[in-house]
C-alpha cells in the first residue's frame, strides 16, 4: 500500500483511482492547456464529482504536478534505460532517439511537459538537470571514442536539448511532421560535430 501525505496509507481503489485521475488530467491538459482544464473538468472526465477530485488532490496545481511527475518519470525511466543499454560510443543516438520516439509515441506527454513547464511551479525542475546529464552521455561517448574532452559540453548539450524540443514542437504544430526522419538527422549532426 501507498502512504498518504498525512502518514496513512492508500488503498488499492485510492491508487487506482489517484492514477486514473493523473490519466485524465493529461488528457485534458493535452486536449485544453492548463488555463483550460479546471478541476471540474478532470472530474467530469473520470466520472466523479469535483470533491472526490479533492479527497486525493487539494488543488488543481497539485493534480496538474502529479500528472506532470507521471509524464517526466515515464519518459526519464525510458531515455535512462535506452542510454544504459547502448554501449558509451553510442549514448548521445539513443538518447535523441529514444526522447524523440517517445513523445512521438506519446503525444499527449509533449503537450503535458509543455504546458506544466509554462504554467506551474515546474520551470526550475528540468533545464540543468537536462543539460547536465546530456553533456555527461556525450563525454562518455567522446571518451570511449578516444576522442579528446569538448571545451564546452554544457553549450552542446543545450543546443542538442534545443533541437529535440524543437522538433518535437514542430510535431505539435504539424502532426505529419516525421520527427523520426528527424531524430535521425540530429543524430547524424551530433556524429559529425561533437563525436569526430
Amino acid at each position: 500500500m501507498a502512504r498518504h501525505p498525512d502518514g496513512g496509507t492508500r488503498t488499492f481503489i485510492e491508487q487506482k483511482r489517484r492514477a486514473q485521475l493523473i490519466d485524465v488530467t493529461i488528457a485534458m491538459v493535452a486536449e485544453h492547456g492548463y488555463a483550460g482544464t479546471s478541476l471540474s473538468r478532470i472530474a467530469g472526465g473520470a466520472g466523479i464529482t469535483k470533491a472526490a477530485v479533492l479527497y486525493h488532490f487539494p488543488t488543481k496545481d497539485a493534480v496538474v504536478a502529479a500528472a506532470y511527475q507521471h509524464v517526466l518519470t515515464a519518459l526519464v525511466t525510458r531515455v535512462a534505460a535506452a542510454v544504459e543499454a547502448a554501449p558509451a560510443t553510442d549514448g548521445p543516438a539513443a538518447y535523441v532517439r529514444t526522447m524523440i520516439a517517445h513523445l512521438h509515441e506519446h503525444p499527449e506527454h509533449t503537450r503535458m511537459l509543455t504546458e506544466a513547464l509554462t504554467s506551474t511551479e515546474t520551470q526550475d525542475q528540468g533545464s540543468s538537470g537536462r543539460w547536465h546529464a546530456l553533456a555527461q552521455i556525450v563525454a562518455a561517448a567522446r571518451a570511449a571514442r578516444g576522442l579528446d574532452e569538448h571545451a564546452d559540453l554544457r553549450t552542446a548539450a543545450i543546443i542538442v536539448g534545443g533541437a529535440i524540443d524543437a522538433l518535437v514542437g514542430e510535431r505539435l504544430r504539424d502532426p505529419a511532421y516525421d520527427t523520426i526522419t528527424a531524430a535521425e538527422e540530429l543524430v547524424g549532426m551530433i556524429e559529425r560535430t561533437l563525436l569526430t
